[in-house]
């Protein structure tokens, strides 16, 4: 850190400006004189003191209040062009630097040195109500201060900051028709909830009649009948017929009036809450999934269409929740589900939905379905026990019933087993075994973790192992490994897989089974629920591990 002396401190003009000129354009283009604009000038100036002359420079302001006006009152950077970024980190602070090489000085007010000037301290620190502030003693101190109440150390800013971000490819919204930036995904922000305007009150004009009258009519939307603590069921669905019979199950039910369908026709510009619930299931739903049939209360359900492995579009499954009037409700991605279950369910909030808001919607499942239920294959597994111990017989291997057990509960056949020693080549040899007896997925027992005799990840390496992804944010579990050799995929399953009922195995095992091939990146968005209670009585997946 280093005080400012390479500028006469005595002079207490502010960039082109008089200290009393730039009072008034400070409070010509912030609306008033604010003392954090003035000094946030002689921040400024105090970099530009450092600088070449006739250097390019960008600005980075660690503060969203007051400094960011003083910056581009004085200097070229500017929100407008981009130059000028706030990184709101809540320091009274700024950098300049050359926009080429990221080079420049950065400047701060420190409070233990702000305490030669009294007023401007206690107008840092707010150790003084804003009605006792002396403000004609508080600007006296700032102008005598000048450059010297800064800070001013050279720094050298991250490359991302040198970068100039490139908005990208512009999109036209095709709800309200304006472009926008297409990275924020299928309709702009405004229209997927952001906007900050009040919305006129969007409902079509119903009508409803006493329930006494209603016979002959046709009911415009479900009616609910609970029973609470016992049931709660549709008593009448949206265009049932309504009798001279019905009068007295609907006053039991509470309706005094009712809601008919010939007294309500909203026009063209609404969309009844069952056609929107079953538009939306439709294109939501991808290879194994299944609709469950007409709405029920506005809502249609997403079933598995067989058991497997339940994936999703999490993007855009937030878009589309992210569109006022509209939901869906899923269970967690990567989850093995059973045919017939429901995986998901979707609905419009309002009775009727104003039309732009289901153009919205349906916009962002144009891209293709948010849910997939993915087959697990009846895996050929090949079980490469590594342990001198246990090759040797000392102790008794139990590695081999675990893994079997956890196979065989997604469907698959364990087709071969081999006990290696804790060697390099032993481990190829035994991987070339179990692949010529017809595994098509090799799963490794023991030998991953760090300590010099562990080699079975060399062992794999000379086997021919790629792609590979060693270790995850998994407790217990954390040393596993996934990858392949040739077309075989490889699980490697750490020591604690004897010692916990439930570990990074079981999160592994039926995604691999389903296809797919997890990356780092994937593994590393598993962190959050990715640790075990370990509980007395497990009740895995029943519970909130890997979700």
């Amino acid at each position: 850190m280093a005080q400012l002396h390479e500028k006469a401190v005595e002079d207490s003009s502010i960039g082109p400006y008089s200290f009393e000129q730039f009072l008034e354009v400070a409070a010509a283009f912030h609306g008033n004189p604010a003392p954090g604009l003035i000094i946030g000038g002689f921040m400024v100036d105090a970099a530009r003191a450092f600088l070449p002359e006739g250097i390019l420079f960008d600005a980075v302001v660690e503060t969203k209040k007051c400094l960011p006006d003083a910056v581009q009152i004085l200097t070229p950077p500017s929100f407008g062009n981009g130059w000028m970024r706030v990184l709101n980190l809540g320091r009274y602070a700024l950098s300049l630097y050359d926009k080429f090489t990221g080079e420049g000085y950065r400047v701060w007010l420190d409070p233990g040195h702000l305490r030669a000037w009294p007023e401007i301290h206690s107008w840092y620190l707010k150790t003084k109500p804003k009605k006792e502030q002396d403000r004609q003693r508080l600007f006296a101190e700032i102008k005598a201060g000048g450059r010297s109440l800064c800070r001013v150390a050279k720094v050298r800013v991250r490359p991302n900051f040198v970068a100039k971000p490139h908005m990208g490819a512009i999109g036209v919204c095709p709800v309200c028709g304006e472009g926008y930036p297409a990275a924020d995904g299928a309709i702009c922000r405004g229209c997927a909830g952001e906007a900050p305007y009040v919305r006129e009150n969007e409902s079509p004009r119903l009508r409803a009649m006493p329930v006494g009258e209603a016979a002959g009519r046709r009911a415009l939307h479900d009616m609910t009948r609970i029973v609470p603590g016992r049931s709660k069921s549709v008593e009448f669905s949206a265009g049932a017929a309504i009798t001279a019979g019905d009068v007295c199950r609907l006053q039991t039910m509470g309706k005094n009036r009712v809601y008919v369908e010939d007294l309500s026709e909203p026009d063209g510009e609404f969309i009844h809450e069952n056609e929107a619930a079953l538009a939306f299931a439709e294109a939501m739903a991808g290879p194994g999934i299944v609709t469950s049939g007409p709405p029920r209360e506005g809502k249609v359900e997403l079933l598995a269409e067989a058991d497997g492995l339940l994936t999703l579009d999490k993007e855009r499954l937030v878009a589309f929740n992210l569109i006022e009037g509209v939901m869906c409700a899923s269970r967690q991605a990567n989850l093995v589900v059973e045919a017939d279950k429901a995986v998901a369910g979707c609905r419009a909030i309002p009775l009727y939905l104003p039309r732009r808001v289901f153009s919205a919607a349906m916009h962002v499942l144009e891209a293709g379905p948010l849910f997939v239920v993915r087959p697990i294959r009846k895996a050929k597994v090949g079980v490469l026990v590594t342990g001198t111990e246990v090759f040797s017989g000392i102790i008794e291997d139990k590695f081999e019933p675990v893994v079997r057990a956890k196979v065989e509960a997604l469907k698959g056949t364990v087709v071969a087993a081999e006990k290696v020693p804790d060697d390099r080549a032993a481990v190829a040899e035994g991987v070339g075994k179990l692949l010529a007896a017809g595994a098509d997925l090799i799963v490794t027992t023991a030998g991953l973790s760090v300590d010099p005799d562990d080699v079975t990840r060399l062992g794999l390496d000379d086997a021919g192992l790629a792609d590979a992804v060693h270790g995850m944010p998994v407790l217990p579990g954390a040393m596993a490994l996934v990858g392949r050799i040739g077309d075989a995929d490889v699980i490697g399953v750490p020591a604690c897989a004897l010692f916990h009922r439930t570990t990074s195995f079981d999160l592994l095992l039926p995604r691999v089974l389903a296809g797919l091939r997890p990356t780092r990146r994937d593994l590393a968005v598993m962190a959050e629920g990715a640790m075990c209670l370990s509980c007395r009585a497990c009740t895995y997946p029943k519970c909130p591990f890997g979700k």
